[in-house]
């Protein structure tokens, strides 16, 4: 049997998190995900946000530290663009005038050890809600070298991340372990899901392309979700190799609201309708309340500011009730 092989990208570096926005925090997230990811022996490319490394108008030196230690950990980074901005709510040039602003650190970085900046990935997946605005970004991108990172296989971890560190932040414990031991198990189901569509489709499994982010819980949990992956039978592999796919030298007719799989995309591109935009496996409720997402996570947010304000004032800090998934 061929063994199944996945390229790995981390999306909004250096890190992301909705609790934790100063350096040390982010070294240490950096620090620990690096180590997970090297340790297991995965090549993975990681797409920067250059507004997250400006503080006062210029670039924090220790900030761009951190796109240092993935270089240094062999890693290559690529353009998510300057803002995070989405191209379905923008014009095109501010879109366009923000991946320029988003290269001149990374560009910098990459070219002190002779390498290009060659990657870049849509925020949000979204590429154009219509055809030609699509056609001019693709023509765009090209013009500066750049391949775009598609995607297979995506998973919503930054709702995982967002619970475990509101959780943390509450100094909650229980749900903190919940929703971190929740996520590997998640994470298996969303491989199933696009792996079958994937036969379906072409009739068998593409290089998968892995969508991930720099947060806390991947620097948790990205050892166990690669122990789980080598026991799928995946090997890790390169951007590079992964791109040497034939299904990634099929056109991307997609122009649509959605930020979704190539597989999906091509799928729709196929005729097979829109079904293959349904049935994904959802994050346990739980986890997408104690994220804070939707109206059953509005006060929690609230409750998690007034509680971390308290622990901060005085020191005070009740302890935490369990709650239990309905799911």
């Amino acid at each position: 049997m061929t063994a199944r092989e996945v390229s790995v990208t981390f999306d909004d570096l250096p890190v992301v998190s909705v609790t934790r926005g100063d350096v040390a925090s982010h070294r240490a997230i950096t620090t620990r995900l690096l180590a997970a990811v090297r340790s297991r022996g995965v090549p993975a490319v990681g797409f920067v946000n250059e507004g997250k490394l400006v503080q006062g108008g210029v670039a924090d030196p220790g900030r761009v530290d951190l796109l240092r230690q993935w270089l240094a950990a062999g890693f290559e980074l690529g353009n998510h663009t300057f803002a995070h901005l989405d191209l379905h709510a923008t014009t095109v040039d501010r879109f366009e005038n923000d991946v320029v602003r988003g290269e001149p650190v990374t560009r910098g970085l990459l070219g002190a050890r002779g390498l290009p900046l060659r990657y870049f990935r849509h925020p949000y997946l979204r590429t154009g809600a219509q055809l030609p605005i699509k056609r001019r970004v693709e023509a765009f991108l090209a013009g500066r070298g750049y391949t775009i990172a598609p995607v297979t296989v995506y998973t919503e971890d930054y709702l995982f991340a967002a619970a475990y560190d509101r959780a943390e932040l509450r100094g909650d414990r229980e749900t903190a372990r919940r929703v971190s031991e929740a996520y590997v198990p998640y994470v298996a189901s969303q491989f199933e899901y696009f792996e079958e569509l994937s036969r379906r489709l072409l009739g068998y499994e593409v290089r998968q392309i892995l969508l991930l982010h720099a947060n806390s819980i991947n620097a948790e949990r990205f050892g166990e979700m690669a122990a789980m992956l080598e026991g799928r039978g995946y090997r890790f592999v390169t951007l590079e190799r992964a791109l040497e796919d034939p299904a990634y030298a099929s056109p991307d007719e997609y122009a649509g609201p959605e930020g979704i799989s190539w597989l999906q995309r091509w799928a729709l591109a196929r005729g097979l309708g829109d079904e293959v935009l349904e049935g994904e496996p959802d994050p346990p409720r739980f986890v997408a309340t104690w994220s804070g997402a939707g109206a059953d996570g509005r006060w929690l947010r609230v409750w998690t500011r007034v509680r971390a304000g308290l622990r901060a004032v005085r020191g005070w800090m009740p302890r935490p009730r369990a709650h239990h998934s309905r799911r």
